[in-house]
């Protein structure tokens, strides 16, 4: 029996939030999904996540939300991040911050992992993994989010976890990769899932205000792009009797 795991890209702004609303019902139904994972740190206006949006994100049909650098950027969230909202921040965060950084949900483990290269220079998310991975009684099943910049990182983190996760679905840089693949041991791979927000934008941003970021240096406010949105996502079918990916395959979708 099979497992199918569907891992939704970067959602930016209000763009985003709307295409989950207007696709994902229909991709669960065609996919038939087992489990929605979403990173939702950019969800609010570019940074972070509300309350409101978190709720709203989870009422159109997903199961745990992800997140990376950004969490702690809508200060009205933190309170909830210890309670039953399936919103987890990096494991490798330092002990004694709020949240959790891996939620289970229908023997399904979901952990979020942050790099250190050209990010923050927190724990070790390599260390990190082996902590939770040494303890006994796991769920069969174990899906990761890695939130980082550097592909060569997130390359290393998928091998570095081949067969003792079910997947490594990279997420932060917006812009999806093709070297989907199931590694050696079972573990299914990908560098980055993608963006889930505007098109004619960079990565979600206005064009116009990141292009003059660039040009003169000085610091700027990056609005969210308008316009027609895209949903990146990619689907992992886990092999339920062993924990295994057995396959990962991208899915995208329009929405105007």
């Amino acid at each position: 029996m099979t497992t199918n795991v569907l891992l939704v890209g970067d959602i930016v702004g209000k763009p985003g939030r709307e295409a989950v609303k207007g696709l994902l019902p229909d991709l669960r139904k065609e996919f038939e999904v087992d489990l929605v994972v979403a990173n939702a740190e950019n969800a609010t206006n570019g940074r972070g996540i509300s309350l409101k949006h978190a709720e709203d994100l989870l009422t159109s049909g997903v199961d745990v939300l992800t997140s990376g650098n950004h969490v702690w950027d809508q200060k009205e969230i933190i309170p909830y991040m210890n309670g039953e909202l399936p919103l987890i921040r990096p494991i490798n965060y330092p002990e004694g911050v709020p949240g959790r950084g891996y939620q289970i949900v229908d023997g399904i483990m979901v952990v979020n992992a942050m790099g250190r290269t050209f990010m923050m220079d927190i724990e070790c998310p390599f260390r990190a993994m082996d902590r939770l991975l040494n303890q006994t009684d796991l769920p069969r099943i174990i899906i990761v989010d890695f939130h980082a910049e550097a592909s060569s990182e997130k390359v290393a983190m998928g091998w570095y976890l081949d067969g003792r996760v079910s997947a490594v679905c990279g997420t932060h840089t917006h812009v999806p990769t093709a070297d989907l693949r199931v590694l050696p041991r079972g573990t299914a791979y990908v560098s980055d899932i993608g963006m889930t927000g505007p098109v004619n934008s960079i990565i979600g941003n206005e064009v116009d205000a990141v292009i003059s970021r660039f040009l003169t240096a000085m610091p700027k406010a990056l609005p969210v792009a308008e316009g027609p949105s895209v949903l990146n996502a990619v689907l992992v079918q886990v092999n339920r009797d062993n924990g295994q990916g057995s396959c990962i395959r991208r899915v995208s979708r329009a929405w105007e």
